[in-house]
């Protein structure tokens, strides 16, 4: 059995949270608030998808099952480690990794709210290695100070509303123009925090590029599940286009057991797998 944080060596192919500008429907703020969230107003749209309140604790718990091997999302918060895959330290949450820019995005915003914080020192070392796998200027006193900011209120508000800003948003935006109900927005939001968007194939604009040539979304009267099917079969290509993604089994035995029960509105009771490990939710 893997233990905590040992999945997460099965890792998202990350672009720089700018590139996430390319996503077909931009990021606006996220419309609930879950504990020690968020500073953002609400979304001009009903939280009536994943981004219901239930709905989004859980997103976060399916998402932490696969990235941490737990469903205490919450608890990640102060998680660090260079887990080897070639982008640095990997941290919090969502996995925010210092040689992708998305820590570097998220340690700007703590610092622009929060000046003077224990991280904001580090600024320039992770505009250096943005990019790389390096830790220069990092070490030997960052994953202490992470731990230690990851105490403060403000940073875990930080840290959730980048996830938002970055994949949560966007997420549930494209799922609605696509017409896709909870689970399809919470299969894209999956895709997104594990890829990334940008221009490449194996994005999730990529992915989604590829399901489109099959299957017509809802919005354009095709057939939810069809779609969906189409989604995550482009999904499995991508993730097998790059050996640390090789493990599909956050799809196979997760997303995909879910649409086979017809389950498009991620109504619990929930059970799934990941990497072999079984979880449930009430």
């Amino acid at each position: 059995m893997l233990t905590p944080h040992h999945s997460a060596l099965v890792r998202r192919l990350r672009i720089t949270a700018t590139a996430l500008l390319g996503v077909a429907v931009l990021a606006v703020p996220a419309a609930n608030a879950t504990a020690a969230t968020s500073h953002n107003a609400p979304m001009a749209a009903a939280a009536t998808g994943l981004d219901d309140p239930a709905k989004k604790e859980i997103a976060m718990e399916l998402v932490s099952s696969a990235e941490n091997s737990s469903l205490n999302w919450k608890a990640q918060y102060k998680y660090i480690e260079d887990i080897g895959d070639g982008r640095g330290y990997t941290a919090g949450i969502i996995g925010f990794c210092s040689g992708t820019g998305d820590m570097l995005d998220l340690v700007q915003l703590y610092s622009d709210r929060e000046p003077g914080n224990v991280l904001e020192k580090y600024l320039p070392a992770l505009r250096k290695v943005n990019g790389s796998d390096s830790h220069a200027g990092l070490d030997p006193h960052f994953t202490r100070d992470w731990k230690t900011a990851a105490s403060e209120t403000a940073f875990k508000n930080a840290q959730n509303d980048e996830r938002d800003r970055v994949y949560f948003d966007p997420a549930v935006r494209q799922g609605r123009a696509d017409g896709v109900g909870t689970l399809g927005q919470f299969i894209y939001y999956d895709a997104l925090v594990m890829h990334g968007d940008g221009d490449d194939p194996t994005t999730f604009s990529g992915i989604r590029k590829k399901a489109l040539a099959k299957a017509q979304p809802p919005s354009q009267g095709g057939d939810e599940t069809r779609y969906l099917n189409a989604f995550l079969d482009a999904r499995v290509w991508a993730m097998k286009q790059e050996e640390a993604h090789s493990d599909t089994s956050r799809v196979d035995t997760a997303q995909r057991v879910f649409l086979k029960k017809g389950n498009l509105n991620l109504d619990p009771p929930l059970d799934w797998k990941v990497y072999g490990d079984p979880y449930h939710i009430d």
